[in-house]
């Protein structure tokens, strides 16, 4: 007898027999509607590789430039990622520090190099040391990655400060908004079940 894959929704748990799609189809539960997988373009995995190289650039940009400039009384400040971080460890946040710098800096860092190493090593058709293990760390750390909590907590946080002092958006706010988008982007692109099928012909 031929053997099936089965597939169980993730909001409803009911099983479902995995059946072939066309490029770009997806299959959906037949009780909630909800997404159960899909099948992208032939050059999705290409299409996520230069997403996800356009997001390196600009993350590294958000990291290097301002976030926001501050000017009371004619004293103007301003400050980095890295500045608000080390300024809350000096200030005895500890814990909020550390969450800061591992949801906004290192998360998203890490994502973005493992999703590039693995899809570089795919495109030149090699297994490539750590592959199989980083497209696990890929989907394990993706909860934990919240750059649009960041840049909402600076948008909040500017509209409040807006009455006690001139605020001036740095060009790294600019570069998180785009960031943001470049992620989910290459994000939506990436079809880890190509991936994973590519892999298994690698030997």
């Amino acid at each position: 007898m031929p053997e099936y894959k089965l597939i169980a929704c993730l909001e409803c748990d009911l099983l479902h027999r995995q059946v072939p799609l066309a490029p770009g189809g997806e299959a959906r539960c037949t009780r909630c509607g909800a997404r159960l997988y899909r099948r992208a373009s032939p050059d999705s995995n290409q299409r996520a590789l230069a997403l996800a190289l356009a997001a390196c650039i600009l993350f590294i940009i958000a990291n290097i430039y301002p976030i926001v400039g501050l000017e009371v009384q004619g004293t103007h400040t301003s400050s980095t990622l890295f500045g608000a971080v080390k300024s809350l460890w000096e200030e005895g946040a500890r814990a909020v520090a550390t969450l800061v710098f591992v949801t906004t800096f290192f998360v998203p860092a890490a994502e973005l190099i493992g999703l590039i190493w693995v899809l570089v090593t795919l495109r030149r058709g090699a297994r490539g040391w750590g592959t199989v293990p980083m497209l696990h760390f890929i989907e394990s750390v993706k909860p934990w990655g919240m750059v649009e909590v960041f840049v909402l907590g600076v948008l909040v946080s500017l509209v409040k400060l807006a009455h006690v002092a001139s605020v001036e958006p740095g060009v790294a706010l600019f570069s998180f908004g785009a960031l943001m988008a470049m992620v989910a982007a290459a994000a939506a692109a990436f079809d880890a079940d190509a991936a994973w099928a590519q892999l298994e012909t690698i030997r």
